[in-house]
């Protein structure tokens, strides 16, 4: 049921209001309203997320960002505002990552699990999609696209593109380490082949799923976990009930600056790990 209707204006403000400093100022360096709308909406329902997971309100959720290192960077690991945030004080346990691209929005939640989230609108490349291969994908990978027709190459270089940063963004290695994993290329079985960087898991020690999002839409998650699994649905309508009734928080002149919003908001995909009764834990959840 992707397209659902439009997040109202009053929701997008409530939603704002949820943010931290750090967040809202991040808001408003975006220059296009359509991409402030898409920020405030998959922050604003993290926090309602995890909220709801910790019992807490959302107002009270806080995140620690933590930094990893990447790829031919010498920053060493620790906190920042710009690395993968993590839920922290009462909610501290749970993991989340979420993405936004075009009109949709992906949330992936999980206890004790690490989880990565991915979704890219399927769109024309200025430069064409061959001048970004090198920063992608992986040697191996590269020549799956010299068999395809130029019209298929922009839909598989988006499925390898929401596949690989849905896996990195699950260690924090960020979009640099792309080239270091290998992947099933699309329309066979998916599977992670190899994964070569320091902080990548064991061999079997992931899942990754495709996440159905909409026509022109790839969206995938990732799970760093040996356990397969289960996949149920939810809806971020559901979520929005518990939006709060408030004013933003202070910070922003003239108000959030949001109008009429386009972000679509979609049902939500529940991954759940098989395990043990004894051993049994929440597993990955995405918000589309």
């Amino acid at each position: 049921m992707v397209g659902r209707p439009p997040t109202s204006p009053d929701q997008l403000r409530a939603l704002y209001g949820l943010l931290d400093a750090d967040e809202r100022q991040r808001h408003a360096a975006f220059r296009v309203p359509a991409d402030k709308d898409r920020y405030a909406l998959a922050h604003g329902l993290a926090r309602l997320a995890v909220g709801r997971a910790a019992g807490i309100a959302p107002e009270s959720v806080t995140f620690d960002h933590l930094r990893t290192p990447r790829q031919g960077k010498a920053d060493p690991p620790g906190r920042g505002p710009r690395g993968k945030p993590r839920p922290s004080g009462p909610a501290e346990g749970w993991e989340i990552s979420f993405s936004h691209s075009g009109d949709r929005v992906l949330l992936a939640m999980a206890r004790g699990v690490q989880v990565g989230a991915d979704v890219q609108e399927v769109r024309t490349v200025r430069m064409g999609v061959d001048s970004l291969l090198g920063q992608l994908l992986h040697e191996d990978e590269r020549g799956h696209f010299t068999r395809l027709d130029p019209r298929q190459r922009e839909a598989d270089f988006f499925t390898y593109w929401s596949r690989k940063e849905a896996l990195v963004k699950a260690t924090g290695e960020g979009l640099a380490a792309a080239t270091k994993v290998v992947v099933s290329p699309p329309g066979a079985p998916i599977a992670v082949h190899s994964w070569d960087t320091p902080n990548g898991p064991a061999p079997g020690h992931v899942q990754l799923l495709d996440v159905a999002a909409g026509d022109g839409y790839s969206a995938s998650v990732a799970a760093l976990t040996p356990r397969p699994l289960e996949i149920s649905v939810r809806d971020t309508a559901d979520l929005l009930k518990g939006l709060p009734k408030a004013r933003p928080r202070t910070g922003l002149r003239g108000g959030t600056g949001l109008g009429p919003a386009k972000t679509r908001t979609a049902p939500a995909t529940a991954t759940r790990r098989t395990a043990p009764a004894s051993q049994h834990r929440p597993g990955p959840s995405a918000t589309r």
